[in-house]
């Protein structure tokens, strides 16, 4: 099948391993070339080196993007390397920063605000303009089914509902310029040093028990599933997509939800 994606440029945040990893891997088979940002510079170079080198026209930056001006740092840098105008934009950064104290202080939920929100809307603000000149865009949300239902703290499950709510509303606004702004929510999925990967080490009663009782599919979610759906939901196929909520969770949730 063909994605129609050859020749267009993805900024992809988070991608040194895990699910941006495999976003990255995705959307260069289908001839895009990527913009790779990590806060680990060995893991970039592997990544980079995996899909074709710079010589394909992929750019690797190791930035830790939750610094304050760290967005715009990591778009000067492209600009200045000859790399755009950007096409796509897959926000893959977040996590829980290992804050699960509700009554935590303000500051930390100002950083976990920062990493899961507000450096999507930062970078967002930067790019989509240029996309609504051209006619054309695509934004992907790495939310999780956390924003939809009880799953983790409440730090994170809070800030992901947010902006799950603002890849809806968002949406609406972009779409007579053709950007089409989506969110996956990805339940759980094995990723290599990731909390699955430690679980099942230390803690294998626990994966069993998981998997058992709580993934109805009965094995985790591979990272290579999610790159797959996101490539999708950037090609033109997914023109009518624009707002959407797409649970990808192996039917771990127990809600009804989806837009």
């Amino acid at each position: 099948m063909d994605l129609k994606l050859s020749g267009k440029s993805a900024l992809v945040t988070g991608a040194g391993r895990g699910l941006g990893k495999a976003i990255a891997e995705r959307l260069s088979c289908e001839g895009v070339r990527v913009a790779a940002v990590s806060r680990t510079e060995s893991d970039l170079k592997a990544l980079i080196s995996n899909i074709g080198g710079e010589a394909s026209g992929h750019v690797g930056i190791a930035m830790d993007l939750a610094l304050e001006g760290a967005p715009e740092k990591v778009l000067k840098k492209l600009k200045d390397a000859g790399f755009g105008p950007i096409d796509i934009v897959i926000h893959n950064i977040g996590g829980t920063m290992q804050i699960s104290d509700p009554f935590c202080s303000i500051e930390d939920w100002r950083r976990v605000y920062r990493f899961n929100f507000e450096v999507a809307v930062e970078l967002n603000r930067m790019l989509v303009p240029d996309m609504q000149k051209r006619k054309w865009g695509r934004v992907v949300h790495v939310s999780s089914i956390s924003s939809m239902e009880n799953h983790g703290p409440v730090t994170y499950c809070a800030i992901k509902a947010a902006l799950t709510a603002y890849t809806r509303s968002f949406g609406g606004v972009v779409a007579p310029d053709g950007v089409v702004v989506s969110a996956i929510l990805p339940g759980a999925v094995f990723t290599e040093k990731g909390y699955w990967d430690e679980a099942s080490k230390k803690r294998p009663e626990h994966v069993h028990k998981f998997l058992s009782e709580r993934q109805r599919i009965g094995r985790f979610g591979r990272p290579d599933e999610i790159g797959n759906y996101v490539a999708f939901l950037c090609s033109e196929l997914a023109s009518f997509n624009t707002g959407g909520i797409i649970p990808i969770d192996g039917s771990q949730g127990r809600g009804y939800f989806g837009q």
